[in-house]
C-alpha cells in the first residue's frame, strides 16, 4: 500500500519578479471586472459602471506596459552585469571604462583651482 506522495512542482521558466508582475496584472484585470459588478450591485448606473470599467482597464493596460518595460530593463542590466563579471574574472576588460584612471581628456585632474605655483597665495 502506498502512502500519499509529496507534491512536486514543475520548475518555472520565469523569474520571481516576472511572476509577481504577472500576478499584479491578473489582480488588476480581476478588479476591472469586479468593481463595476459591485457598483451595479449597489445601485450605480450602468453608464457609471461602464465608465469605471473602461478607466480601470486603461490604467491596467498602462501599468502592464510599464511593468514589461521595467522587466526588460532589469533583464538587460542583469545580462550586462553578468558579462562584466565574466570579463573581470577572466582578466579581460569588457565594456566601458570604470574608475578615476579612465578620465576624458589629456589634462583632466581632480580638485578645485590650480594657480600653477606652489605658493599659498598665488
Amino acid at each position: 500500500m502506498s502512502g500519499p506522495r509529496p507534491r512536486t512542482e514543475a520548475p518555472r521558466a520565469t523569474s520571481p519578479g516576472q511572476d509577481s508582475a504577472t500576478d499584479v496584472v491578473r489582480w488588476a484585470a480581476f478588479s476591472c471586472v469586479l468593481v463595476p459588478v459591485v457598483l451595479l450591485w449597489y445601485g450605480s448606473s450602468l453608464a457609471g459602471a461602464a465608465g469605471t470599467a473602461l478607466g480601470l482597464a486603461a490604467v491596467t493596460a498602462v501599468c502592464r506596459i510599464l511593468l514589461r518595460q521595467s522587466e526588460r530593463g532589469a533583464a538587460r542590466m542583469r545580462a550586462e552585469e553578468r558579462s562584466h563579471r565574466r570579463g573581470a574574472h577572466h582578466g579581460g576588460h569588457h565594456g566601458r571604462p570604470h574608475g578615476r584612471h579612465h578620465r576624458a581628456g589629456a589634462g583632466a585632474r581632480r580638485g578645485g583651482r590650480h594657480s600653477g605655483g606652489n605658493t599659498p597665495g598665488g
